[in-house]
């Protein structure tokens, strides 16, 4: 039997723990109720289990029982394999019609609820192969994927010394609409590092009536607004794009009245580290000139939320191929180029190399070519994948833990 017969196995209780967390959904990284339903699927594995101290994670550790070749190491310095499913959902009212859609005001609308079920069932498989694991296995269970950096944070809290020594190789899965069953990825840069941009332009009030006796930052906020769009082209190489989009715009409140600032905010996606290093210095640059040209001073804000999410290239292959094996070559493609999107599994990555992918899994109604897409009120994720999903990543690990 393979591991995608036993996830097959394992699928009816994968698929009722999903729905369960699908319609009692928890946002960011106090998730209490989603810790517990995780605590008690995990319970009588013999996993050793730490919850965060900041954030509601889970940390699952599973001792391989096997001897390594020639191994004469403690257990403490064995090797070690990575394996991650974020839990947090999205302030998204849910418009799905499922039977078992959520009531409260949130959803699972970027799939979370299927990587908590497929990582436990990756637990479940492994669990019970633990006298052929020449190795440790962390199973990482994050809040606050969802722009709280929440890999972040338990990397803060200990994650990468779970065992004892720093995983060698670290893995995730992410669902999304697609042909059901398609796994894709790719060597190097998958997706794009996420970063916010705030600039306030500051001037002088007046009236409505009497611009010209106001040092007015409303028209210079516009104009460094549209100009970003053409810094982000002229400043940054087609090769190495950088996307700018604003979001935000704050001016004053009275319809007469010209406020003394004006403000902005917008989302910087970049595919390269040396992108985030030259943006800041060329949009307070931009925002400098033009700001001084109405008279005004700007005041320019840049952050790094997310690293760019690059997998390792050995890994990677060697993942595909895998894959292949198990599910059947058709079913595992390379994608051709990054997604803008971003990932905060970039934490782990830069730290242990490994791969992130994605798992294809629109319902076979639905034309893939116009599903609703992640974070849509109305995105549908079939939850058949599950035991592939929990297969895929216990193969994986197993994999690095047997050759």
């Amino acid at each position: 039997m393979t591991f995608a017969d036993e996830g097959a196995v394992l699928l009816p209780e994968l698929v009722a723990l999903r729905r369960e967390l699908h319609a009692d959904p928890e946002v960011g990284v106090d998730l209490p109720r989603t810790q517990q339903r995780i605590l008690d699927a995990l319970d009588g594995l013999g996993l050793e289990i730490t919850t965060g101290q900041s954030l509601s994670s889970v940390v699952a550790v599973l001792r391989g029982t096997k001897a390594g070749s020639g191994q004469t190491r403690p257990t403490a310095a064995r090797p070690a394999i990575l394996l991650r499913g974020d839990m947090d959902a999205l302030p998204v009212v849910e418009q799905t019609g499922l039977d078992f859609a959520s009531t409260n005001g949130a959803m699972h609308a970027c799939g979370h609820d299927l990587h908590v079920a497929g990582l436990v069932g990756a637990a479940k498989l492994l669990s019970a192969h633990r006298d052929e694991l020449a190795g440790d296995v962390i199973f990482m269970f994050q809040p606050g994927e969802e722009g709280d950096g929440g890999a972040e944070i338990m990397i803060e809290e200990g994650l990468l010394d779970a065992t004892g020594t720093k995983p060698m190789a670290a893995y995730g899965i992410h669902v999304a609409p697609g042909p059901r069953g398609v796994f894709g990825t790719r060597p190097g840069t998958l997706m794009a590092g996420a970063n916010e941009l705030r600039i306030t332009v500051h001037g002088q009030g007046g009236h409505g009536s009497q611009p010209h006796s106001a040092k007015d930052p409303v028209p210079a906020l516009t104009a460094i607004a549209t100009n970003l769009q053409a810094m982000a082209t002229r400043r940054f190489s087609a090769l190495d794009p950088v996307v700018v989009t604003v979001t935000q715009l704050s001016a004053g409140e009275a319809i007469n009245v010209i406020p003394d600032s004006a403000s902005l905010g917008a989302t910087v996606r970049t595919l390269s580290a040396k992108s985030v290093e030259n943006f800041a210095p060329f949009a307070k640059e931009l925002a400098d000139g033009i700001a001084a040209g109405f008279g005004c001073t700007a005041e320019v804000d840049f952050r790094v939320q997310y690293p760019v999410t690059v997998n390792d290239a050995d890994s990677t292959a060697t993942v595909m191929t895998e894959l292949g094996q198990l599910f059947g070559p058709e079913r595992v493609t390379e994608m051709k180029d990054p997604l803008m999107g971003s990932e905060d599994f970039s934490f782990v990555l830069n730290q242990v190399p490994g791969t992130f992918l994605f798992l294809l899994c629109s319902p076979p109604e639905l034309d893939p070519a116009t599903a609703a897409w992640n974070h849509s009120p109305r995105v549908l994720f079939d939850d058949a994948v599950l035991g592939d999903q929990a297969a895929a990543l216990a193969q994986l690990a197993f994999n690095r833990l047997t050759s």
